[in-house]
């Protein structure tokens, strides 16, 4: 039983295959996303406080993203698939069961 288990072959598994897609920190998309709308923001409006409060924005927001992401990197992914679902499901043998 022992030279068998010694016998396994052993793969690495890299990091950089197994790990989230992560931007600072955050989610890739939800970084983009708002530091798109962030830059619309200070281009369409070209004052001085829409510069500052576009920055601030986009700071506070990933910031919040921040602390997403250290919670679960894949909570979008998971919230969309969470509101796909039905509120309820009938109780039956099989989904496709004819009614």
């Amino acid at each position: 039983m022992a030279e068998s288990l010694s016998g396994l072959r052993r793969n690495r598994i890299h990091r950089a295959l197994s790990r989230p897609n992560l931007l600072m920190g955050a989610d890739r998309e939800l970084v983009l996303i708002t530091g798109l709308a962030a830059v619309i923001l200070i281009f369409v409006v070209m004052t001085v406080y829409s510069a500052l409060f576009g920055v601030a924005v986009w700071v506070v927001i990933v910031g919040l993203l921040r602390m997403i992401a250290k919670s679960d990197p894949f909570m979008r992914q998971v919230y969309i698939r969470h509101i796909s679902y039905k509120p309820n499901y009938k109780a039956t043998t099989s989904p496709w069961r004819r009614y």
